[in-house]
């Protein structure tokens, strides 16, 4: 059995089983005379903690494996999402939320760029606030690869020992940050829609939606560094740019070994279409089972191209092949905040109104006035998508043209 990172003072423990049903991971059982703790299974949480009446349990301020005094976990670092020359606008407003962190701390902004042929991309970090811009630029490294990825900034972790680490929950960030926060044993909040420090323990406040936006979560991570989370697109405010600044660079020196991957990019076929990435937009019509077959998502591509927007979906038509996955809104797909959301034929069950419920303007359309969809809705609209959009469309094009 491995060693628990929950401490039991068998001097203290009466044995009494008060803090048994309040382990989530089920790590705790009566031994013949104090309750032991499976080391397999604890997370070191400490949710037993305050179960204990006698105070016989207890976990150690850092846990984390290989972890260092807290005076060297330093500096908060953010992960610069980029391809084929250009970065994503996540990056920009993690570096303004960084920036804002590291001052609340006293510490260092670090951008880590992974890439091939990058070394453009330094000076608009350095522009948008980073102190430090930690690049390793090796052909490896030309495109996304989760697992070559993590192995880099796991090495990174290592080395400079970041106490906060911020990342886009965006398909990359997600896919990412998980694989190092498991390796380094640290904790990780998804989907973050605010960002603090405590005054008190420095520690860094993570909220959340839970509960499919019902309430807001506040999640700490005090034993572990470093601390990491992703943030939601287009919620926090981008760095603005500060012509000329400049910052340091660190090359990253990484052994071939680390590089290594069980998987090769063969070849890379975009699914989103003339439309604006909905990642990127700042609006976005959607469309779901209302629509009635994939044809006519054709009107939605129609209103998106005259407004500018992107098109998006319901888990529905995505799993009835109507539109790539890569369009979906939803617990189960992209997480957007824009401006303007143009919910079409969409009913708006839970986990849909989860991934799209923080846009600034709702508009619904609907032919069912009791669908959940207009409790959200900023204004709605009950009729059939199919003849209301394209007359949409029609309106838009008659005042843009004026």
């Amino acid at each position: 059995m491995a060693d628990s990172l929950l401490k039991v003072d068998e001097t203290l423990c009466i044995a009494c089983g008060a803090c048994i049903s309040t382990c989530p991971f089920g790590a705790l059982s009566m031994g013949e005379i104090t309750v032991v703790c499976d080391g397999n299974l604890c997370t070191g949480c400490g949710a037993c903690v305050s179960s204990c009446p006698v105070s016989a349990l207890s976990v150690p301020e850092s846990t984390s494996a290989g972890t260092k005094g807290d005076a060297e976990w330093k500096d908060v670092f953010i992960f610069t999402e980029q391809a084929d020359g250009k970065i994503h606008s996540i990056t920009w407003e993690l570096l303004g939320e960084a920036r804002k962190l590291a001052d609340s701390l006293g510490v260092k902004v670090g951008a880590i760029l992974l890439g091939h042929n990058v070394s453009g991309l330094i000076p608009q970090l350095s522009e948008r606030g980073a102190d430090v811009v930690y690049t390793a630029d090796r052909k490896e490294l030309e495109h996304f690869q989760d697992e070559r990825y993590a192995a880099a900034i796991i090495e990174i972790v290592k080395k400079h020992h970041p106490q906060i680490i911020l990342c886009g929950a965006t398909a990359i960030g997600r896919s990412l940050v998980s694989r190092v926060a498991v390796t380094v044993n640290a904790g990780l909040t998804a989907d973050c829609t605010g960002l603090a420090i405590d005054p008190n323990t420095h520690n860094l406040l993570q909220t959340r939606p839970a509960f499919g936006g019902n309430i807001m979560a506040v999640i700490e991570t005090p034993n572990h560094r470093p601390q990491m989370a992703t943030v939601r697109p287009k919620v926090m405010k981008e760095a603005a740019v500060e012509p000329g600044r400049k910052g340091e660079t660190v090359m990253l020196d990484l052994a071939d070994a680390i590089l290594k991957a069980r998987t090769e990019r063969i070849a890379w076929e975009s699914t989103e279409g003339p439309t604006v990435n909905i990642s990127e937009a700042n609006i976005i019509v959607s469309g779901g089972r209302g629509m009635q077959k994939p044809e006519n998502f054709a009107i939605l591509e129609e209103l998106a191209e005259t407004i500018g927007a992107g098109v998006g979906a319901s888990r529905a038509a995505v799993d009835a092949g109507w539109i790539p996955y890569a369009h979906q809104v939803g617990q189960t797909g992209k997480t957007v905040c824009p401006s303007i959301y143009i919910a079409c034929g969409i009913s708006g069950q839970i986990q849909h109104l989860a991934g799209m419920g923080t846009s600034d303007v709702i508009v619904a359309i609907n032919k069912d006035p009791e669908a959940p969809v207009f409790g959200v809705a900023t204004y709605g609209i009950v009729g059939d998508a199919l003849k209301i959009v394209p007359m949409l469309t029609a309106a838009f094009r008659k005042r843009l043209a004026k």
